[in-house]
Protein backbone atom coordinates (compact mmCIF):
# COMPACT_ATOMS: atom_id res chain seq x y z
CA UNK A 1 0.00 0.00 0.00
CA UNK A 2 2.67 2.79 1.17
CA UNK A 3 4.37 1.35 -2.88
CA UNK A 4 1.25 2.68 -4.25
CA UNK A 5 2.51 6.71 -3.09
CA UNK A 6 5.72 5.90 -3.43
CA UNK A 7 8.38 3.27 -4.77
CA UNK A 8 9.48 1.50 -1.36
CA UNK A 9 13.37 0.27 -1.34
CA UNK A 10 13.91 -3.21 -0.49
CA UNK A 11 15.94 -1.60 2.26
CA UNK A 12 13.16 0.02 3.62
CA UNK A 13 10.68 -2.70 3.02
CA UNK A 14 13.00 -5.08 5.45
CA UNK A 15 13.04 -2.09 7.99
CA UNK A 16 9.21 -1.75 8.00
CA UNK A 17 8.76 -5.51 8.39
CA UNK A 18 11.83 -5.71 11.12
CA UNK A 19 10.04 -2.74 13.41
CA UNK A 20 6.32 -3.51 12.82
CA UNK A 21 4.47 -5.20 15.80
CA UNK A 22 1.51 -7.09 14.85
CA UNK A 23 -1.19 -6.84 17.64
CA UNK A 24 -4.98 -8.58 18.19
CA UNK A 25 -6.56 -6.83 20.54
CA UNK A 26 -10.78 -6.72 21.72
CA UNK A 27 -13.62 -4.46 20.97
CA UNK A 28 -13.65 -1.99 23.52
CA UNK A 29 -9.67 -2.05 24.19
CA UNK A 30 -8.44 1.55 24.74
CA UNK A 31 -4.92 2.29 23.28
CA UNK A 32 -4.36 5.05 24.02
CA UNK A 33 -6.27 7.77 26.72
CA UNK A 34 -7.28 11.26 26.31
CA UNK A 35 -4.22 13.36 28.08
CA UNK A 36 -1.39 10.58 27.33
CA UNK A 37 1.11 10.69 24.58
CA UNK A 38 0.74 9.22 21.68
CA UNK A 39 3.85 6.52 21.24
CA UNK A 40 2.65 4.76 18.28
CA UNK A 41 1.13 4.97 15.14
CA UNK A 42 -1.11 1.58 13.82
CA UNK A 43 -2.27 0.26 10.64
CA UNK A 44 -5.42 -1.57 10.51
CA UNK A 45 -5.13 -5.00 8.80
CA UNK A 46 -8.63 -5.66 10.08
CA UNK A 47 -11.12 -4.38 12.32
CA UNK A 48 -12.28 -0.68 13.64
CA UNK A 49 -10.94 2.27 15.60
CA UNK A 50 -12.06 5.31 16.58
CA UNK A 51 -11.07 8.51 18.14
CA UNK A 52 -13.07 10.09 21.22
CA UNK A 53 -12.73 13.01 23.17
CA UNK A 54 -14.76 14.25 26.42
CA UNK A 55 -16.20 18.04 26.10
CA UNK A 56 -18.79 18.85 29.29
CA UNK A 57 -18.61 15.46 30.53
CA UNK A 58 -19.80 14.38 26.88
CA UNK A 59 -18.06 11.56 24.96
CA UNK A 60 -17.83 12.74 21.29
CA UNK A 61 -16.33 10.53 18.15
CA UNK A 62 -13.98 12.15 16.22
CA UNK A 63 -13.69 9.84 13.86
CA UNK A 64 -13.85 6.13 12.81
CA UNK A 65 -11.43 4.50 10.50
CA UNK A 66 -11.77 0.58 9.96
CA UNK A 67 -9.65 -1.84 7.31
CA UNK A 68 -6.79 -1.11 5.52
CA UNK A 69 -6.21 3.15 7.20
CA UNK A 70 -3.79 4.27 9.35
CA UNK A 71 -4.27 5.57 13.19
CA UNK A 72 -2.71 7.69 15.20
CA UNK A 73 -2.82 10.82 17.38
CA UNK A 74 -2.42 14.02 15.63
CA UNK A 75 -2.77 16.33 18.22
CA UNK A 76 0.01 14.04 20.31
CA UNK A 77 2.17 12.90 17.30
CA UNK A 78 5.29 11.47 18.10
CA UNK A 79 4.95 11.66 21.59
CA UNK A 80 5.79 15.35 21.56
CA UNK A 81 2.47 16.25 23.88
CA UNK A 82 -0.49 14.81 25.27
CA UNK A 83 -3.57 14.10 22.99
CA UNK A 84 -6.49 15.85 23.08
CA UNK A 85 -8.31 12.08 22.09
CA UNK A 86 -8.54 8.28 23.08
CA UNK A 87 -8.22 5.53 20.34
CA UNK A 88 -10.84 3.21 21.39
CA UNK A 89 -11.19 -0.31 18.95
CA UNK A 90 -14.46 -0.74 17.64
CA UNK A 91 -14.34 -3.76 16.87
CA UNK A 92 -12.32 -7.07 17.41
CA UNK A 93 -9.02 -5.79 15.46
CA UNK A 94 -6.25 -6.89 14.14
CA UNK A 95 -3.32 -4.50 14.13
CA UNK A 96 0.36 -3.21 13.04
CA UNK A 97 2.00 -0.89 15.32
CA UNK A 98 5.01 0.99 14.92
CA UNK A 99 6.74 3.05 17.92
CA UNK A 100 7.49 6.73 17.78
CA UNK A 101 11.43 5.94 17.92
CA UNK A 102 11.34 3.66 15.12
CA UNK A 103 9.21 5.94 12.85
CA UNK A 104 11.97 9.10 13.60
CA UNK A 105 15.40 6.23 12.39
CA UNK A 106 13.47 5.23 9.40
CA UNK A 107 12.78 8.73 8.62
CA UNK A 108 16.58 10.02 9.40
CA UNK A 109 18.07 6.43 6.96
CA UNK A 110 15.01 6.81 4.53
CA UNK A 111 14.23 9.94 2.48
CA UNK A 112 11.57 7.74 1.00
CA UNK A 113 9.75 6.75 3.73
CA UNK A 114 9.79 10.98 4.58
CA UNK A 115 8.34 11.38 1.21
CA UNK A 116 5.41 8.65 1.82
CA UNK A 117 4.35 10.04 5.51
CA UNK A 118 4.14 13.87 4.37
CA UNK A 119 2.11 12.48 1.76
CA UNK A 120 -0.55 10.41 4.14
CA UNK A 121 -0.33 13.52 6.66
CA UNK A 122 -1.48 15.76 3.74
CA UNK A 123 -4.34 13.44 2.87
CA UNK A 124 -5.30 13.01 6.41
CA UNK A 125 -5.24 16.64 7.01
CA UNK A 126 -7.30 17.01 4.10
CA UNK A 127 -10.13 14.64 4.82
CA UNK A 128 -10.22 16.00 8.39
CA UNK A 129 -10.66 19.03 7.07
CA UNK A 130 -13.31 18.48 5.43
CA UNK A 131 -15.48 16.33 8.07
CA UNK A 132 -15.31 19.50 9.97
CA UNK A 133 -16.26 21.37 7.60
CA UNK A 134 -19.51 19.20 6.31
CA UNK A 135 -20.19 18.58 10.11
CA UNK A 136 -20.03 22.41 11.13
CA UNK A 137 -22.30 24.18 8.28
CA UNK A 138 -24.07 21.24 6.74
CA UNK A 139 -27.69 20.26 7.78
CA UNK A 140 -28.28 16.55 8.95
CA UNK A 141 -29.10 15.48 5.41
CA UNK A 142 -25.84 16.95 3.71
CA UNK A 143 -23.87 15.26 7.02
CA UNK A 144 -25.62 11.77 6.44
CA UNK A 145 -24.88 11.58 2.46
CA UNK A 146 -21.54 12.77 2.74
CA UNK A 147 -20.93 10.02 4.78
CA UNK A 148 -22.03 7.58 3.06
CA UNK A 149 -20.35 8.62 -0.07
CA UNK A 150 -16.96 9.32 1.52
CA UNK A 151 -16.68 5.84 3.82
CA UNK A 152 -18.67 3.40 1.78
CA UNK A 153 -20.41 0.37 3.56
CA UNK A 154 -18.91 2.05 7.06
CA UNK A 155 -23.10 2.74 7.75
CA UNK A 156 -23.91 -1.05 7.39
CA UNK A 157 -20.85 -1.87 9.38
CA UNK A 158 -20.50 0.59 12.50
CA UNK A 159 -22.71 1.27 15.61
CA UNK A 160 -25.18 3.86 14.70
CA UNK A 161 -24.88 6.08 17.96
CA UNK A 162 -21.00 6.05 17.11
CA UNK A 163 -21.55 7.29 13.86
CA UNK A 164 -24.27 9.95 15.02
CA UNK A 165 -21.63 11.52 17.51
CA UNK A 166 -19.09 11.49 14.68
CA UNK A 167 -21.58 13.59 12.54
CA UNK A 168 -22.87 15.80 15.47
CA UNK A 169 -26.20 14.60 15.25
CA UNK A 170 -28.78 12.52 17.38
CA UNK A 171 -29.30 8.78 16.92
CA UNK A 172 -33.09 9.87 16.30
CA UNK A 173 -31.96 12.24 13.45
CA UNK A 174 -29.79 9.88 11.77
CA UNK A 175 -32.16 7.24 12.27
CA UNK A 176 -35.01 9.25 10.16
CA UNK A 177 -32.39 10.37 7.67
CA UNK A 178 -31.52 7.34 6.68
CA UNK A 179 -34.79 5.95 6.43
CA UNK A 180 -35.76 8.82 4.13
CA UNK A 181 -32.68 8.26 2.38
CA UNK A 182 -33.61 4.86 1.77
CA UNK A 183 -36.99 5.52 0.62
CA UNK A 184 -35.70 8.07 -2.24
CA UNK A 185 -33.75 5.33 -3.23
CA UNK A 186 -36.28 2.87 -3.83
CA UNK A 187 -38.73 5.45 -5.46
CA UNK A 188 -36.08 5.72 -8.18
CA UNK A 189 -35.92 2.08 -8.79
CA UNK A 190 -39.19 1.86 -8.80
CA UNK A 191 -39.28 5.20 -10.84
CA UNK A 192 -36.64 3.46 -13.46
CA UNK A 193 -38.50 -0.07 -13.32
CA UNK A 194 -42.12 2.04 -14.68
CA UNK A 195 -39.91 3.80 -17.69
CA UNK A 196 -38.67 0.58 -18.69
CA UNK A 197 -41.42 -1.02 -19.34
CA UNK A 198 -42.98 1.91 -20.83
CA UNK A 199 -40.20 2.30 -23.65
CA UNK A 200 -40.16 -1.30 -23.73
CA UNK A 201 -44.22 -1.23 -24.78
CA UNK A 202 -44.46 1.76 -26.21
CA UNK A 203 -41.00 2.22 -28.41
CA UNK A 204 -40.02 -1.59 -28.61
CA UNK A 205 -42.85 -3.49 -29.01
CA UNK A 206 -43.95 -0.69 -31.44
CA UNK A 207 -46.76 0.20 -29.70
CA UNK A 208 -46.71 4.33 -30.77
CA UNK A 209 -47.93 2.74 -34.23
CA UNK A 210 -51.72 1.79 -32.97
CA UNK A 211 -54.23 4.66 -34.09
CA UNK A 212 -55.62 6.18 -31.44
CA UNK A 213 -53.58 4.93 -28.84
CA UNK A 214 -54.62 6.71 -25.80
CA UNK A 215 -53.39 7.24 -22.34
CA UNK A 216 -55.94 4.85 -20.66
CA UNK A 217 -55.26 2.13 -23.05
CA UNK A 218 -51.45 2.22 -21.85
CA UNK A 219 -51.75 2.68 -18.32
CA UNK A 220 -54.28 -0.78 -18.19
CA UNK A 221 -51.82 -2.34 -20.12
CA UNK A 222 -48.91 -1.40 -17.79
CA UNK A 223 -51.33 -1.92 -14.32
CA UNK A 224 -51.01 1.42 -13.33
CA UNK A 225 -53.63 4.29 -12.79
CA UNK A 226 -53.81 6.81 -15.44
CA UNK A 227 -52.82 9.92 -13.18
CA UNK A 228 -49.17 8.06 -12.29
CA UNK A 229 -48.76 7.29 -15.62
CA UNK A 230 -49.72 10.60 -16.75
CA UNK A 231 -47.58 12.36 -14.11
CA UNK A 232 -44.69 9.73 -15.37
CA UNK A 233 -44.66 11.15 -18.51
CA UNK A 234 -44.53 14.75 -17.35
CA UNK A 235 -41.77 14.81 -14.36
CA UNK A 236 -39.28 11.76 -16.24
CA UNK A 237 -39.81 12.64 -19.73
CA UNK A 238 -41.06 16.38 -19.58
CA UNK A 239 -43.88 15.26 -21.96
CA UNK A 240 -47.26 15.08 -22.41
CA UNK A 241 -48.43 11.57 -23.07
CA UNK A 242 -49.74 12.51 -26.27
CA UNK A 243 -46.38 14.70 -27.11
CA UNK A 244 -44.83 11.36 -26.07
CA UNK A 245 -46.12 8.85 -28.86
CA UNK A 246 -46.00 11.58 -31.22
CA UNK A 247 -42.21 12.34 -30.70
CA UNK A 248 -41.70 8.22 -31.44
CA UNK A 249 -43.66 8.34 -34.63
CA UNK A 250 -41.92 11.39 -35.94
CA UNK A 251 -38.36 9.70 -34.52
CA UNK A 252 -39.86 6.63 -36.79
CA UNK A 253 -40.75 8.38 -39.69
CA UNK A 254 -37.78 10.65 -40.02
CA UNK A 255 -35.93 6.86 -40.14
CA UNK A 256 -37.92 5.79 -42.76
CA UNK A 257 -37.10 8.86 -44.85
CA UNK A 258 -33.38 8.18 -44.60
CA UNK A 259 -34.03 4.81 -45.39
CA UNK A 260 -34.60 5.36 -49.63
CA UNK A 261 -36.00 1.73 -50.42
CA UNK A 262 -38.98 2.92 -48.07
CA UNK A 263 -39.72 5.84 -49.90
CA UNK A 264 -39.95 3.96 -53.09
CA UNK A 265 -42.92 2.11 -51.85
CA UNK A 266 -44.36 5.07 -49.29
CA UNK A 267 -45.85 8.78 -49.98
CA UNK A 268 -45.06 10.56 -46.71
CA UNK A 269 -48.23 10.95 -45.83
CA UNK A 270 -48.29 6.54 -45.72
CA UNK A 271 -45.74 6.23 -43.32
CA UNK A 272 -47.68 8.77 -40.93
CA UNK A 273 -51.09 6.61 -41.20
CA UNK A 274 -48.86 3.52 -40.76
CA UNK A 275 -47.19 5.52 -37.47
CA UNK A 276 -50.71 6.02 -35.93
CA UNK A 277 -51.23 9.46 -37.40
CA UNK A 278 -54.93 9.43 -37.61
CA UNK A 279 -54.90 12.52 -40.08
CA UNK A 280 -52.52 14.87 -42.45
CA UNK A 281 -53.25 17.60 -40.67
CA UNK A 282 -52.65 15.93 -37.32
CA UNK A 283 -49.16 14.78 -38.66
CA UNK A 284 -47.78 17.76 -40.22
CA UNK A 285 -48.74 19.72 -37.05
CA UNK A 286 -46.74 17.07 -34.85
CA UNK A 287 -44.19 17.17 -37.36
CA UNK A 288 -43.06 20.80 -37.58
CA UNK A 289 -43.48 20.86 -33.93
CA UNK A 290 -41.04 18.24 -33.17
CA UNK A 291 -38.35 19.31 -35.52
CA UNK A 292 -39.36 23.01 -36.89
CA UNK A 293 -39.86 22.01 -39.89
CA UNK A 294 -42.41 20.57 -42.67
CA UNK A 295 -41.87 17.10 -43.68
CA UNK A 296 -41.11 18.04 -47.51
CA UNK A 297 -38.39 20.63 -46.60
CA UNK A 298 -36.81 17.71 -43.67
CA UNK A 299 -36.95 15.47 -46.90
CA UNK A 300 -35.40 17.70 -49.11
CA UNK A 301 -32.90 18.53 -46.79
CA UNK A 302 -31.24 14.50 -46.85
Amino acid sequence: MLGTIYPISSELSAALLKKAVGLKIKKGTILLREGECCRYIYFIKRGALMGQTTHKKKNIVTYISIDNEFVSSISGLHGVTPSQEAIIAVEDSELLAMHNEDLQALFLKYFDMNFIFRVMVEQYYRDAQERAHIVRVGNVKERYLYFIKTKPGYMERLPLHLVASMLNMKPASLLRVQKQHRLSLQKDQETERWCNEIENYIIKQGAFKEAGLTLVQVARKLSVSPHQLSALFNNIYGLSFVDFINRQRVLHIQQQMVAKEAMHHYTIEALAKSCGFASRSAFYSAFKKITGTSPAQYRSSL
